[in-house]
């Protein structure tokens, strides 16, 4: 169970490491999917280093956990994943709830499903 529980969470890494890359790479055509546009060059740099930074360094840190079967490296994309779900619910109630509001939210949440899936099954300590 634990293995499946490593590549799950293992996944979910390789998934949000692609993202930062797609975001590096062509940040404005990655901005569209995620309904956001930029001002200028400086948008489009605001875009390529916020959100290459969040899905590198939460994506990073799941797979070091994966890897090592450590729960510790969860702590980053569990609180990544929760602020950015809870900044959409609050969207939700101060702006409207829209039905495309309601995919990401699906996405994230089982993100932080399986990562507290592997909090659960994985070792507390480094050996």
């Amino acid at each position: 169970m634990r293995n499946v529980v490593r590549g799950l969470v293992g996944l979910t890494a390789v998934f949000n490491i692609l993202l930062g890359i797609a975001f590096l790479v062509d940040p404005a055509q990655m901005g569209l999917a995620f309904f956001i546009t930029s001002f200028g060059t400086q948008g489009l740099a605001t875009m390529r280093a916020d959100f290459t930074a969040f899905f590198l360094t939460g994506g990073t840190f799941a797979l070091v956990a994966a890897w090592r079967a450590w729960r510790t490296p969860l702590l980053v994309p569990l609180c990544l994943l929760s602020i950015a779900i809870a900044g959409r619910a609050i969207s939700l109630f101060a702006d409207g709830a829209p039905g495309k509001a309601f995919p990401p939210m699906v996405i994230e949440a089982v993100m932080i499903a399986i990562i507290a899936l592997g909090w659960r099954s994985f070792a507390r300590e480094a050996a």
